[in-house]
């Protein structure tokens, strides 16, 4: 027969056995709270950094639209100016036109007054002979 003080020692390393072993379950589900906490708190960082990363690439962008835009502005501008030189080089044609235009409508009515004036001359010196 055992004794009291080896069934008490029996009784206490079960005891101490089984406490152990909850401690140790019980670090390890606070090991992986831990571990849980940390992996959520390095993907909230993650996010975070993500986030900065897309806010940046956004602004670059953003600039680069506007660049391109005041760059399409510039060379909307040069186009503009040179149909503008062409639209006065063709108001010059046009009115080089005219000029002709009406030198010829002179012309004519030069050719006109004097075909007149001479079938009106022959006429007279032919009434006259």
């Amino acid at each position: 027969m055992e004794t009291t003080k080896e069934i008490d020692k029996e009784y206490i390393k079960k005891l101490i056995k089984e406490e152990l072993d909850l401690f140790a379950l019980e670090q390890d589900r606070r090991l992986k709270e831990f571990s849980l906490l940390e992996r959520i708190v390095r993907v909230e960082e993650e996010l975070k950094s993500q986030r900065e990363l897309f806010i940046q690439r956004f602004e670059a962008i953003d600039k680069r639209f506007e660049d391109l835009i005041s760059y399409m502005d510039k060379r909307f501008e040069a186009v503009d100016k040179r149909f503008g030189d062409v639209n006065k080089r063709f108001d010059d044609v046009n009115k080089r036109f005219d000029d002709v235009n009406k030198r010829f409508v002179q012309l004519t009515w030069f050719i006109t007054f004097m075909t007149a004036l001479l079938t009106t001359l022959i006429t007279i010196f032919r009434f006259l002979k």
